[in-house]
């Protein structure tokens, strides 16, 4: 005999069973917030996995969310922090923030007042499609795990200094956290990781800032894909392991488009690093003695690797310093630099590997055999170039008839000329750097 089910008389066991088998989004509640109102109490009352709609307006914060929801922000929905603290805290697990505007939160950096500050417990966490300004630090994610940072619009203010304002997004001791896709311009840096793990940071533009990206004390991470543009120092890597840098963008940044600090064991491919050059005056002079603009620093650093990277049309191509050895240079294009390489030491370096080096714009030998590799071992300093980093004054008499003699006699007489770098198998023909599958990006429009 069959029943209606209204006729079914529902004992509790039946009912949780009912519910355990219910997909969980049919027992969720949607709430719609009122603009204007404060959000707190609607998010006081709802329930783990509920979600809470924010239809264009502007609501009061701050706002502390302990428990599981969606909150979801339909254009011209602006949380307003209040302007001191965090506008936005995330303490309970899995939480997503959605498309959300947020505003007008703290600017005291010892506080880490943030624009949404995540909480250690809110592992899981999405925050997405949302746009936040103001002084302090936009992100900070705090000892937490698995938190991803996607597509979000970041802007600090570019009216106070530059060491004044926050991070873009700040990482502390997380673990497997993802941050992609992000524009963030007029921060401090772009995205500072600290005393991290097992991360990516992958195709976020960043411009106008001091470090687009800037690594300490942060290991096994993975950096892929991003661009910076006019910043200080494009990527600055430092006190860090076992980094993989790949085919990352540096265009037009002022000092340093990809500075190393006491790396090791960390591999640097695909990457491209254009235009770093110190600011000139109308005869093209450079402005400050001796701040060359530098493609690549590399400072105490050793045991990595640097593979099929294009370093060009900079004052210095690479420049070595501190004991920065034993590393792998190979493939790699160096192109049109105003200087090629800057070795500060004595110990001979050999870059080239198994009958393939790199390839130099301004490399005079031949290839009589035709298989694309130099006959003649590419030597790009000498003893005068060592003069002239030791004792910059004498750069007046570079071009000197005493200088240029003395360089002839070096290449004549190689017996003269010191321990440096050496490329035993220069490449002729600049190689193709667009690797498979490495994500290249541009920044296009430069507004804010």
């Amino acid at each position: 005999m069959t029943r209606r089910l209204r006729d079914v008389v529902l004992t509790p066991i039946l009912v949780a069973w009912w519910l355990a088998w219910l997909p969980g989004d049919l027992l969720a509640a949607e709430w719609t917030a009122s603009p204007g109102e404060p959000l707190q109490p609607l998010i006081d009352q709802a329930d783990d996995g509920d979600r809470l709609k924010l239809p264009e307006g502007r609501y009061p914060g701050p706002l502390s969310i302990d428990r599981t929801l969606t909150l979801q922000g339909e254009p011209g929905a602006v949380i307003d922090g209040g302007g001191d603290g965090h506008a936005v805290m995330l303490e309970a697990p899995d939480i997503v923030l959605d498309g959300l505007t947020i505003e007008n939160w703290g600017a005291n950096l010892t506080d880490m007042d943030a624009g949404i500050f995540v909480e250690a417990s809110a592992t899981g966490s999405v925050i997405r499609d949302s746009r936040l300004t103001g002084p302090g630090f936009g992100i900070w994610l705090d000892a937490v795990a698995e938190v991803q940072v996607l597509d979000n619009v970041i802007r600090g203010d570019a009216s106070l200094r530059s060491q004044d304002r926050g991070n873009g997004v700040h990482l502390f001791n997380v673990r497997d956290v993802t941050v992609a896709g992000n524009d963030i311009r007029h921060t401090r840096d772009g995205i500072y990781i600290d005393t991290s793990s097992q991360s990516l940071l992958r195709s976020n533009h960043m411009q106008a800032l001091r470090y687009g990206v800037h690594y300490m004390y942060a290991h096994d991470n993975r950096l892929e894909g991003n661009t910076t543009r006019n910043t200080r120092t494009g990527y600055a890597l430092m006190q860090s392991k076992r980094l993989e840098v790949i085919g990352n963008r540096s265009e037009d940044d002022r000092h340093y488009g990809i500075l190393m600090n006491n790396i090791t064991d960390s591999t640097l491919r695909g990457n491209h690093v254009t235009g770093v050059n110190q600011r000139r005056d109308a005869q093209g002079q450079g402005l400050v003695s001796g701040a060359e603009g530098k493609a690549l620093f590399v400072y105490n650093a050793q045991y990595n690797r640097f593979e099929a990277n294009r370093f060009a049309e900079s004052d210095i191509g690479i420049h070595l310093t501190a004991g920065s050895e034993d590393n792998v240079l190979v493939g790699n294009a160096f192109v049109d630099n105003r200087q090629q390489v800057m070795y500060v030491a004595t110990r001979a370096q050999e870059w080239s590997e198994k009958g393939r080096g790199n390839h130099w714009s301004d490399y005079l030998g031949w290839d009589l055999d035709g298989d694309g590799v130099g006959d003649m071992p590419f030597e790009p300093n000498d003893a005068m170039d060592r003069l002239l980093w030791r004792y910059p004054v004498a750069r007046l008499l570079m071009h000197s008839p005493a200088v240029l003699a003395l360089r002839w006699v070096q290449r004549q007489f190689p017996v003269f000329r010191p321990q440096g770098v050496k490329d035993s198998h220069p490449l002729m023909k600049e190689p193709d750097l667009n690797e498979p599958g490495l994500n290249q990006h541009n920044l296009g429009d430069t507004s804010a």
